[in-house]
């Protein structure tokens, strides 16, 4: 439980939903804006506010949602069957009150983007006004497919109505009024109906908005915390909606990280996800992609067409049509364009990779240059290190991966092949189109070719006819 207030609190998800408008067989929050699935978005958020355990009531896909969120395993709940919202609250009853917390405060896993601000809002309101029932209420212009709130004469909110369900000449006209799926409940008032639900509406499910209308009838304390036109508190129902919504999001990222001293050129273009960090004093060119834990340091350049995952770059210049991923690399290094870095490089202080060479869980020591046309693998290179065009390192056996060693200020030459495990000794030179099998000592040339021979007049085009007219 959380302490709100002096209050006890705990937090739900709703997360069970199969999105069938999605046209998708991943569960529904399993959806991603800016590589983060909707349901990271909450536990996020929930977890900066401070609560401590948050029940998750999954059904279709719950494996899957297990498996993505394994620090949330024991607080699944398993909705077997949907049958709405009201009924995933139902089947987490059992939970929600063995914790003793006197709130509940509930979010629709369709909802991602709801900030910490959001629910302080809500909180706040609900803990110092003394209502059993709030909600987070919108205002639009056109409430399209949104449930509407619906209030009495005198104000008070009467019910939340479903759009399959609403009908002007019995609910009067719409005010515009929508529920955001954001809720916070009274334990002890909740307890009082919720099994009083019912399947009397056109999708004959169970919804947790008729809770609303009960507690009206009971005579209980109902809120609409009204927050205005929130566009990042409307759920995400379809494709569009979804692309809408992280457009939202890429957005507010990319103004904030502006307004805090980052160049991004094309900004409309720049992709940043939520944990990324970005320092003041880099400068980013679009269209570009950074996702994931990676950090980008004062002095960075990342120029266009380039991809970021989980990795950092600090003081150094990331050339267009670059793909890294789960990679370090530190001050004055230059990388590109065309180049891949894979999971567990590093690039030391002053390394070079260059267009359409591909390095994969290898360190390249300090002012090494991988310029061009190569492939390094599971390599250990020292400083100082220079690897000619065509070049690769031979790590796979078919069933093992093996690791190559090069030392100090070596020099490999043009279509060199070295096959792991291998020793290139320090300040040895290895000699083009070399396939090197043994370890090369230091201060040593290494050449592994076959004598070039040439037979002259055993040309067998020699005496061709040239069909090939000027």
């Amino acid at each position: 439980m959380t302490k709100v207030n002096g209050r006890n609190f705990i937090a739900a998800i709703l997360a069970a939903g199969k999105g069938t408008r999605m046209k998708s067989d991943l569960p529904k929050v399993l959806h991603e804006l800016l590589k983060k699935p909707m349901l990271w978005y909450l536990l996020n958020t929930f977890k900066k506010f401070g609560f401590s355990r948050q029940i998750i009531v999954a059904g279709h896909g719950n494996e899957l949602l297990s498996n993505k969120f394994p620090d949330y395993r024991n607080d699944f709940v398993i909705q077997g069957t949907q049958r709405g919202t009201g009924h995933a609250l139902q089947e987490a009853w059992p939970t929600i009150k063995a914790t003793g917390a006197e709130f509940l405060v509930v979010a629709n896993g369709d909802t991602p983007l709801v900030s910490a601000q959001h629910l302080e809002t809500l909180i706040s309101k609900a803990t110092t006004t003394g209502v059993d029932f709030g909600l987070l209420s919108l205002k639009l212009d056109d409430p399209g497919s949104y449930g509407r709130v619906a209030r009495d004469q005198s104000g008070r909110v009467r019910a939340v109505i479903e759009s399959k369900d609403y009908i002007h000449g019995k609910d009067g006209p719409c005010s515009g009024e929508i529920n955001s799926g954001i809720y916070i409940f009274r334990v002890s008032a909740l307890a009082e109906i919720i099994f009083e639900l019912d399947a009397d509406n056109e999708q004959k499910e169970f919804y947790i908005t008729q809770l609303i209308s009960l507690a009206y009838e009971r005579n209980m304390t109902v809120q609409a915390v009204q927050v205005g036109n929130c566009p990042e508190l409307l759920g995400i129902n379809n494709p569009a909606e979804l692309v809408a919504q992280e457009e939202y999001l890429r957005a507010i990222i990319v103004d904030r990280l502006i307004s805090n001293g980052v160049i991004i050129r094309s900004k409309d273009q720049v992709r940043i996800g939520p944990d990324a960090v970005i320092e003041p004093g880099a400068d980013i060119t679009g269209p570009c992609e950074i996702y994931g834990t990676s950090f980008v340091g004062r002095g960075a350049r990342i120029n266009s067409h380039c991809y970021l995952e989980d990795s950092s770059v600090r003081e150094s210049e990331i050339l267009s049509f670059s793909h890294i991923l789960q990679c370090d690399i530190k001050n004055n290094a230059i990388i590109g364009p065309f180049t891949r870095l894979r999971p567990g490089t590093v690039m030391e202080n002053g390394t070079r990779a260059g267009n359409f060479v591909e390095i994969k869980n290898s360190t390249i020591g300090r002012d090494s240059k991988v310029n061009h046309l190569a492939y390094i693998g599971d390599t250990e290179m020292d400083t100082e290190v220079n690897i000619g065009a065509g070049t690769i390192t031979c790590n796979y056996d078919g069933k093992k991966k093996h690791k190559t060693i090069i030392e100090q200020q070596v020099f490999i030459g043009s279509n060199a092949s070295l096959v792991a495990p291998v020793r290139i000794g320090r300040r040895s030179m290895v000699g083009a189109g070399s396939t090197i099998t043994s370890d090369v000592p230091e201060d040593s040339l290494g050449i592994a070719r076959s004598r070039q021979i040439n037979l002259v007049d055993k040309n067998p085009l020699k005496n061709r006819k040239n069909k090939i007219k000027d």
